[in-house]
């Protein structure tokens, strides 16, 4: 199978274009505790559909040194108390934040939540620094997606004032098993 990968950055918080605003009781929090079994399933369940399977084999030790990682911030979207998405944020070297992970459960899709969840996910890549005063300022937000995402993931990158910097594309094996 043909897989794209787009790389997308921001290098100016000025350039955020936010989605509009859901209605109803829609929350983005930070995990501040997030346990290996919650990190699991929050990648598992939004991944499941798109062969994400980096992780698939991580043992809970492993989970749990990702989660303890003082560079990684796990951020998650609740729709009137229940879990709808996350994104995972990882502080880098000379200001960069990477949005590891990013998306929406699957009952949560369609409904006009992930230009929201992407608006304050970059928001708070924007200003890690400032949560973390050992880190240098945020000087560059990125992210990579392919075409394997979701039918819309590109598009909301763009959307929200993402411009591609890399595109590449490779042969790679279907995965058995993978997708929800």
């Amino acid at each position: 199978m043909t897989i794209t990968t787009w790389y997308l950055e921001s290098t100016d918080p000025a350039e955020l274009r936010p989605g509009r605003e859901p209605e109803g009781s829609v929350r983005f929090v930070r995990a501040e505790v997030p346990g290996p079994e919650f990190a699991r399933f929050l990648y598992t369940t939004v991944g499941g559909d798109y062969q994400w399977i980096d992780r698939a084999p991580w043992s809970t030790g492993e989970w749990r040194d990702r989660v303890a990682d003082p560079n990684v911030e796990t951020w998650v979207l609740y729709d009137r108390g229940t879990p709808a998405g996350y994104a995972e944020l990882e502080a880098q070297p000379e200001g960069a934040v990477e949005v590891v992970y990013f998306g929406l459960l699957p009952g949560f899709l369609g409904r006009g939540l992930g230009g929201h969840m992407l608006t304050e996910a970059l928001r708070r890549a924007w200003d890690l620094g400032t949560r973390r005063p050992d880190r240098d300022a945020t000087r560059r937000v990125w992210l990579h997606t392919c075409s394997l995402d979701g039918d819309h993931a590109l598009a909301n990158y763009r959307a929200r004032g993402l411009r591609s910097y890399r595109e590449t594309t490779e042969e790679q094996p279907v995965v058995q098993g993978a997708g929800g």
